[in-house]
């Protein structure tokens, strides 16, 4: 059994701190159902602290020339690379995922940092031409200011560093709330930061409730706001946020078509792979496979045959590549979304509830549905379990009805070897990115990975150099070169 033997604390303005409150909330692992900390709940003096002291740090670190912030967030990359294992069982032991998925989560954070350190010294300005010969016009990016960052408990280290990277390479500061019960990894990546050199104030980590994340959206010293999470809680963050520069990064529901002319086998297992990665709590996760009439039967035999290397299990275990559920909330999801699809009589071909003889009832048993109608549940909400829908279309065109019929747009992918066939999809299907013949799932540091089509899965861009220009302003300058 893993144990954390600490006393967690907030980290505010520099330095570990309990805060100004009396409450704690415990944090307990999914995994082992064992209390692991108690964490202090952040209080509004907390708040007001945190972004007093990321203003006066941020006026000074804008003013750092990019070369030095960009040699600073290397350094940070290097301390995450070599307390990965570390971090990497810290998160798992309070998030649930595989061990090995953990530790894939912390190398990515640390080449984040690397990545934006590289985009941040070559983010250039123009030289514009103007219509009055007097004038010329040049342009720059300028860091916003502080930023409120609200991040899930999916990938609590790796999201939380999309944001913090990009925001520190172009000179911002940022206050961080994650969600309360997947705090720890964060709270102890920021000993990375500090030995790397990073000046006081310019990162505060403030767990909290979805109650203290409204304090800091609507805080008057807070410039803009960075949010990963449900379009439900997006929505009323917008709301909230009113004019404020944000990036909003939603809710999937991930479309997968596959067409008769695939490789069924490749197929099945990118589908499969992406439905239960992360135990299918991740927002471009396969949530529907939608699959043409002529290749139904060759696919779910494929996803029948590879479903067998599916190892749910102790996280901590080499054999186990699908962990515990997170929460009592998405369970009770997956319990609804498997409870309709019994009424309708859909074909649970595989698993379909909670699996018995583990420490706590959060494991899961990846779960196959065929049959699945297009007004169920697991067809309109994004189920975020490991569960495979299979949706029967009768050809192309009905596929792409079908994809585009959901409310949001983030990923798809699709399975052809049609190059016709592949762009047809590719700029028909209403999502900010595109997967041929790969998992939907696919995901890369340099993606600009957001949603499209004006549906609800936010805007903006996580990832590259694109989030750079997210988290600055485009300023102009205009110089008279006349008597």
């Amino acid at each position: 059994m893993q144990t954390l033997n600490a006393s967690p604390q907030l980290f505010i303005a520099g330095e570990y701190s309990d805060g100004t409150g009396t409450e704690r909330v415990d944090i307990v692992s999914p995994a082992t159902g064992e209390v692991v900390a108690a964490l202090p709940v952040p209080t509004a003096e907390d708040l007001n602290r945190a972004v007093a002291a990321a203003n006066e740090a941020q006026r000074a670190w804008r003013k750092v020339g990019v070369w030095q912030r960009a040699e600073i967030c290397h350094r940070i990359g290097d301390k995450l690379s070599e307390r990965a294992e570390e971090l990497a069982r810290l998160q798992t032991l309070e998030q649930g995922k595989p061990l090995s998925e953990s530790l894939a989560d912390i190398n990515e954070a640390a080449q984040l940092f690397h990545l934006h350190a590289e985009d941040a010294v070559r983010l250039y300005g123009e030289t514009l031409p103007s219509t009055d010969t007097t004038k010329r016009m040049f342009t720059r990016r300028e860091a916003v200011g502080t930023w409120g960052i609200i991040t899930p408990w999916n990938f609590p280290l790796l999201m939380f560093t999309e944001f913090v990277a990009p925001g520190l390479a172009t000179g911002n500061a940022l206050v961080v709330k994650p969600p309360t019960h997947t705090s720890l990894t964060v709270l102890a990546a920021m000993e990375c930061l500090v030995e790397a050199g990073l000046p006081a104030g310019l990162v505060s980590v403030l767990p909290g409730q979805g109650d203290f994340g409204s304090q800091l959206v609507a805080h008057e010293g807070i410039h803009a706001i960075g949010f990963i999470g449900s379009s439900a809680t997006g929505a009323k963050i917008a709301a909230t946020a009113g004019l404020k520069r944000s990036v909003m990064e939603c809710s999937g529901n991930g479309p997968v078509v596959v067409l008769e002319d695939a490789d069924m086998k490749r197929a099945a297992k990118a589908a499969v792979d992406s439905a239960f990665y992360c135990a299918g709590q991740v927002c471009c996760a396969t949530e529907r496979v939608i699959v043409v009439e002529a290749a139904h039967d060759a696919f779910v035999a494929a996803v029948l045959e590879y479903s067998k290397t599916v190892q749910l299990g102790d996280p901590f275990s080499e054999d186990t590549n699908l962990g515990p559920l997170n929460n009592e909330g998405v369970a009770a999801k997956m319990d609804r979304h498997m409870a309709d699809a019994r009424e309708r009589g859909f074909d649970i071909l595989v698993g379909g509830g909670r699996a018995e003889g583990f420490p706590t009832d959060l494991y899961y048993n990846f779960t196959v549905v065929d049959g699945v109608t297009e007004d169920s549940l697991l067809a309109k909400e994004e189920s975020f379990g490991p569960v495979l829908p299979i949706i029967t279309a009768k050809d192309d065109d009905d596929a792409l009805r079908i994809a585009n019929a959901d409310a949001l747009g983030l990923q798809s992918a699709v399975f052809t070897k049609d190059i016709n066939r592949a762009f047809r999809f590719m700029e028909e299907l209403e999502t900010g990115q595109v997967v041929v013949n790969d998992s939907n799932g696919w995901w890369d540091i340099n993606m600009p990975f957001g949603g499209a089509g004006g549906k609800g899965t936010g805007w903006g861009r996580i990832g590259g150099v694109y989030t750079l220009h997210d988290m600055t302003d485009l300023r102009t300058g205009v110089l008279h070169i006349g008597d």
